[in-house]
């Protein structure tokens, strides 16, 4: 929650918490803070625990960090099983060949056979004088 905060902007509020509430009254408010705090954590733990157990034991392994849209469709996605053959698309998809290919048809040429891109590039150039196409470059 505060992990955007820097030190300079804390030693900022310190300063300004001195000068607004006095180095009297600090503590005793710094001790309601905490303690109000607390209670909020507390009363969510509550709720976290009676929702779980109104779920009933099909819903022991929920985490309420899923409803957050992102880490959802990450943990759908990405996570362990492979339910969307997302890892075979992924595999099967080569950029630097389609770039190759896309290369090749621009430049009129035949499209070369499968092979590595160190290769290509280290090739002598066309006869054109042009030098080799290098898919990283772009």
């Amino acid at each position: 929650m505060f992990n955007d905060i820097g030190p300079l902007e804390l030693v900022t509020l310190a300063v300004l918490a001195v000068l607004v509430f006095g180095p009297d009254k600090l503590p005793k408010l710094i001790q309601d803070v905490s303690r109000t705090i607390r209670k909020i954590r507390e009363f969510s733990d509550s709720a976290k625990e009676d929702i779980r157990s109104e779920l009933g034991p099909e819903f022991k392994d929920f985490e309420f960090e899923d409803l957050n849209p992102k880490a959802f469709v990450r943990k759908q996605l990405a996570g362990g099983g492979d339910e969307y053959g997302l890892k075979e698309i992924r595999d099967s998809f080569d950029l630097r060949k389609e770039m190759n290919d896309v290369a090749d048809a621009v430049n009129g040429r035949e499209p070369e056979p499968a092979a590595t891109p160190k290769a290509d590039l280290r090739k002598a150039p066309e006869s054109d004088g042009r030098p080799p196409y290098d898919a990283d470059a772009t």
